[in-house]
């Protein structure tokens, strides 16, 4: 009896195993699809008007006397920093 139960352990471990490998091939099938789909979107040439507003959305480069001012906006205020690892999940929004 342990003979039967040993074939139909391990032909439930092949099912298994089976099932996972077509679940993988899939995803694999799916992924190899969305990055030639990317790649096209990639190699496609811009249109005149996306060159064009491309130009026009330059970068922009911040004043050197906005520098001291952006520098001081980005560091926490005194108690911010323990509020924000204490609350974690307390800001739950609900809708």
């Amino acid at each position: 009896m342990t003979d039967d139960t040993d074939v139909d352990e391990l032909e439930q471990r092949v099912e298994e195993l089976e099932a996972t490998v077509r679940g993988l091939t899939e995803e694999l099938v799916d992924a190899s699809e969305r990055i030639r789909t990317l790649e096209a979107e990639l190699d496609r040439t811009p249109s005149t008007e996306e060159l064009r507003e491309s130009r026009e959305g330059g970068v922009i480069e911040p004043d050197e006397d906005g520098d001291s001012e952006a520098g001081e906006a980005t560091k926490p205020v005194d108690g911010d920093s323990e509020d924000n690892e204490e609350s974690g999940l307390d800001d739950i929004i609900v809708a």
